[in-house]
Formats: C-alpha cells, structure tokens, sequence
C-alpha cells in the first residue's frame, strides 16, 4: 500500500500521539485496570482521530478506509494493548453499522459525540453461552407500542463501565436467528442498565471489561439502528471492519515483540557471548520478521479491497486468522530469549505475550475464522 503524504502525516500524528499521550501511562493503567477513557477520547477526538472514515455531516473526516489501517496498525504500538482494544471497541465494532444503518437523527444523536470523544460507545453483542455463536443470544427487546423493552445480559464487555451507550443486539421476534435481531442503540444511564464487577483477565487489564445487565430497559425504536430483523447482517458487516481493525492493530505489537527481544538477546550474555550471537535465536527473529510482514502484506490487501467497495470476508477473515495465529507464536518464542526475565510480568515481552492472547479469540474465534473460510473456499462439508 503505497502511502500518500496525507497518509504518512496521519501516521506520523498516531505514533507521537502514542508516544506522548499513551506510553508514559501504560504502567499506572495496568495498574488501576481502566484508563481515563473520556480523557483520552476527547483528545483523540480533537485530532479527528475517532471519525477518520466517517460521514463529515457527524463531524468524521470522510477517508477512506486504508487511514483506519493505518491509525489501527498505530495505535497498536502502544506499549499496552488495552488502548488499542478501547479504541477500536468505540470506533470499529461498536459504531459503524450506526454510520452506515442508522438515521439521520440517530446519527446526530449518538454518532457525532462519539466521534469528537464526548461519548464513549460499547458494543454489547457476546454473551456468556453466546460467544463467536451470535445467532446463539437470548437477550430480547420485546416491542411495547413505540418502545421496546429489553431484558438479558451481555458478557465481556469492553469499556463496559464507561461507556455512555451500548450498541445491543437483541432478539426482537421470532423468525428464523438470523432474520429476528435487531441492533438498538441503548444509553448506559437508561434505568435497567447496570454493570456488574471488572472481569480480571489475563492481559488488557488497563481495558475496562465487564458483563453488562438488561432489567426491563425501556428504550424508543426510534433507537434501533436501521430494519428490525437486519441486525445479524448488519453484525456481520461490523464484523469486517473489527477484523480489519483487529488485524492491522495486532502488527505493531508483533513488531515490538521482535525488537524489543533483539534489544534484549543482544545485551544478555550466556556462556561468554550475547543470546543473539546464535544462530538459531537470529534466524527465528528473522523468521518471525518475516511473518509480520506477510501479515501487514495481506491486511493492507484487505484494506485495498475493502476500499474498492469489494466484500472482503475472506480476505478480512484470513487476515485474522493469520493475526491470531502469529499472536500465538510470535511472543511465545520471543518469551522463551527473554528466559527467567520473560516470566516476569514487569517485563515487556510478558505483557505482550498476555495482552495480544486475546486476538485468536475476540472478534471469532480462530476457529471461526477458519469455518468462514472453508465455506468461501467450497470446502467445507454440507450439513444435513
């Protein structure tokens, strides 16, 4: 993907942004478990950094999409991976079916503040016994004259406790699972909402992640986001830019993965010469090396495709899968050079190892990504 100047000064305004804004707080964040999501929303936002491909009417900057790759594969390289997730939740799963689907006063309402960072948006769509099966949620949003009224509960939820609406899929009649959700905009501070206690997970602590509970919320259709019935499609399409997303944030962190441990291998010495005088160790990183660009290769394809106006699930699928993979071995052979140190959660390496272990599966999991493309491909086996 051959970069423009105003592609490169869009680059070059992320990573110092990281670089400034983000990196000297890493650690305090970890630490507490959630950012100051507002804080730094809003200053994204002033950047027009959370509406890059969004309409101009909602105060977006109308790019096409390859500037969202590039802003993911940035912001990526944060030194935790919590930002990325947050960001991304707000920008690339849990608004775009409300840009391209929702009304003009939905838009106005919900959209525009989320992109100048006024407003925190959260995509509530996974459940406990509904992960990568969407078609599988039980939360309905019964019809009640003008309203509905939405009962169920959302788990792992990301920017959960700060959010100020969720974008909620719900079950809003009785047809056949994919043709029966709708997408409804719901107000975290609408009575009903609640969140329970932040889930302790294994990386990403510095992202706010909690289930999220429905009691009798009363919200107006007028809420709902496009054609009742058309929220699974209209998910599915959401899905496509959170791959794409995923996929390109996931690069950067691969990148410091492999740098940081040539940085280290090269001052650890063993048996009288540094860990990367071996031969082995230097061909690995050069392996490893190797495979993030063939990842950066295929999403910046995707990303051209995408921009095209071609359905891009397989390449968008593909990308993530291979993403996932890479999150898998990379960090693990990079943690196996660091030894003892490695272990450690203080270092680098350990924190990369356990924030990007979640790639392979949010978004769909690997093993969705893989049924997705055996069935593009032709292969994979009739049912019934």
């Amino acid at each position: 993907m051959l970069e423009s100047q105003e592609q490169k000064d869009l680059r070059e305004t992320v990573r110092r942004f990281v670089e400034t804004e983000i990196n000297p707080h890493c650690e305090a964040w970890e630490e507490e478990g959630a950012m100051p999501l507002h804080d730094i929303f809003a200053k994204l936002g002033a950047l027009g950094l959370l509406g890059i491909s969004r309409p101009e009417a909602n105060g977006g900057l109308a790019l096409d999409y390859s500037f969202e790759t590039i802003f993911a594969e940035e912001i990526g390289g944060a030194r935790a991976g919590a930002i990325g997730m947050a960001v991304g939740a707000h920008t690339n799963m849990a608004t775009p079916a409300l840009a391209l689907h929702g009304s003009d006063a939905l838009r106005d309402e919900f959209l525009t503040p989320a992109i100048s960072g006024e407003k925190i948006a959260s995509i509530a769509v996974s459940e406990p016994h509904a992960g990568s099966d969407v078609a599988a949620i039980k939360t309905r949003a019964e019809s009640d004259g003008d309203d509905y009224i939405i009962n169920g509960q959302k788990m792992w939820i990301t920017n959960s406790t700060q959010a100020d609406f969720f974008c909620v899929l719900a079950n809003t009649g009785d047809a056949d699972r994919h043709r029966n959700k709708s997408l409804i905009i719901v107000p975290a501070d609408t009575p009903g909402v609640s969140t329970g206690a932040k889930l302790k997970k294994l990386g990403m602590r510095g992202s706010d992640t909690a289930p999220v509970f429905f009691d009798n919320v009363r919200v107006p259709k007028r809420f709902r986001i496009g054609e009742e019935g058309m929220g699974f499609t209209y998910q599915m399409q959401q899905f496509q830019e959170e791959r794409l997303f995923g996929a390109a944030m996931t690069i950067k962190g691969l990148e410091l993965c492999v740098s940081s441990t040539i940085e280290y291998t090269r001052d650890r010495k063993a048996f009288g010469r540094s860990i990367l005088d071996n031969q082995m160790v230097h061909f690995q990183l050069a392996e490893m090396q190797t495979e993030v660009e063939a990842l950066r290769a295929l999403t910046y394809r995707a990303t051209e495709a995408y921009v095209a106006g071609q359905d891009v699930t397989l390449l968008a699928s593909m990308a993530k899968l291979k993403a996932g993979r890479l999150t898998r071995t990379i960090p693990d052979q990079c943690l196996q050079f660091w030894g003892g140190m490695g272990y450690v959660e203080d270092s680098l390496v350990n924190q990369l190892y356990r924030d990007l272990r979640i790639v392979p599966i949010g978004g769909g999991a690997d093993e969705i990504m893989q049924g997705i493309i055996c069935k593009l491909m032709g292969i994979a086996p009739g049912r019934g």
